[in-house]
């Protein structure tokens, strides 16, 4: 019957994602507050044994034998990456990312959110060039966080917010994505590498035969993330090359088609990815000890640059880019939101926790730098959240008239 509304009618992928990830960011916040509760607490050594605790074989020389540490940072990792690359591809093919008109805000404020903040961890702690490798840190900005921070509000956040908060996470991921691949890729095992190319190819190849059954896809991605294992370059670049082979079928103007591979995949990895997986990184790689930490330490350069990158270059640069793009012509601002509501969110693109301490672990892996980059990551994180939410909620809505926004 014509206006009969379907009552068991599937929320869109979209929907179920961002509010996934808003629950699973709250989770995220507690897994990482719990970490550092016991990394504090005379039970310290059982949590660092714990996660030290080696089960399964030695995969590769390179890692040595696998404890529980490496695979959540190898393994489940690359699942969370397998869904970033499938929410980056729907995006780009289907979604808010379409179109050249839709990119332009959220890439322009995604290059300037990820220049503007090494700019200036290499201005604190460049002097040190041990300390080089680290630009990235402050690069990345957690999607999971900041929208679980956004939803705290709200009404009070409009939702052209939460979705450029979105997209420019999304555009972020995937330089990071870039920078794990290019920057920070040890020696390569070029058969190994010869072996993934291949493994990819015959993805590639079962999507161009419109082969849209998913377990040849997860049987040949779980030898592909083996083979980028053994191949130097980092295990997690499997879950967004993976992401790139899944059929997806576009529905333009429709809600995603519940028989594309990708759209299946992706709802069945949403929940176990905001509510399983980031949580216990989270909670695997906060733990830092406080114990003796004074302001000399906080203010070394290491976590000073870290924390500044974050919290000052990233709202220094998403914001003027989207200022000066909007001045120029080049793209809208988010509709219904002001400029003191734009500035928050960009704020609050300064949490980068899940991404940068998985890059800070790339960079350094030495023990007493492992501390520094973690603290330098929760100060700026935490400032950007705290500060980015109070403007948001007492920041005065924008007014809508008949004729438009003033």
């Amino acid at each position: 019957m014509i206006g009969t509304v379907k009552k068991h009618a599937k929320t869109s992928a979209l929907r179920a994602f961002l509010s996934s990830e808003a629950a699973g960011g709250i989770l995220l916040m507690a897994a990482a507050a719990l970490a550092m509760i016991i990394a504090n607490s005379p039970i310290t050594e059982k949590y660092n044994d714990f996660l030290r605790l080696v089960i399964g074989p030695e995969l590769t020389p390179k890692l040595g034998p696998m404890t529980i540490h490496l695979w959540i940072n190898d393994g489940l990792m690359a699942i969370f990456f397998l869904l970033v690359g499938l929410e980056i591809k729907r995006e780009f093919v289907d979604g808010h990312l379409s179109t050249w008109a839709d990119r332009t805000l959220p890439m322009v404020a995604a290059a300037a959110g990820m220049i503007v903040p090494a700019i200036i961890y290499l201005a604190v702690a460049g002097g040190d060039p041990a300390l080089h490798r680290g630009w990235a840190i402050p690069a990345a900005t957690d999607i999971a966080f900041a929208i679980g921070v956004l939803a705290l509000l709200g009404s009070r956040a409009p939702a052209s917010l939460k979705l450029f908060l979105t997209t420019v996470a999304i555009v972020d991921d995937m330089g990071a994505v870039a920078i794990i691949a290019v920057f920070y890729t040890a020696e390569l095992n070029i058969p190994a590498l010869a072996a993934a190319g291949g493994i990819w190819f015959a993805m590639m190849m079962l999507n161009r035969f419109r082969v849209n059954a998913l377990w040849p896809y997860l049987i040949l991605a779980a030898l592909l993330w083996y083979a980028t294992l053994l191949s130097g370059v980092h295990a997690t670049i499997a879950g967004v090359m993976a992401a790139f082979a899944i059929p997806f079928r576009r529905t333009l103007a429709a809600p995603d088609a519940e028989d594309s591979a990708l759209h299946r995949l992706e709802h069945a990895l949403v929940k176990p990815v905001a509510f399983f997986i980031v949580p216990i990184f989270g909670f695997a790689n906060a733990g830092v000890s406080l114990a003796g930490t004074s302001f000399a330490a906080l203010a070394a350069p290491l976590p000073l640059g870290i924390a500044m990158g974050l919290f000052l270059g990233k709202q220094i640069g998403i914001f003027t880019s989207v200022w000066i793009a909007v001045k120029l012509g080049i793209a809208a601002r988010p509709s219904h939101a002001s400029w003191l509501q734009v500035y928050g969110v960009a704020l609050l693109c300064g949490i980068g926790f899940t991404m940068s301490l998985f890059i800070g672990g790339l960079a350094f892996t030495g023990p007493d730098q492992a501390d520094d980059v973690k603290i330098g990551v929760l100060m700026g994180s935490i400032l950007s959240a705290i500060i980015g939410y109070l403007i948001l909620r007492f920041a005065a809505p924008q007014k809508i008239m008949s004729g438009g926004t003033i």
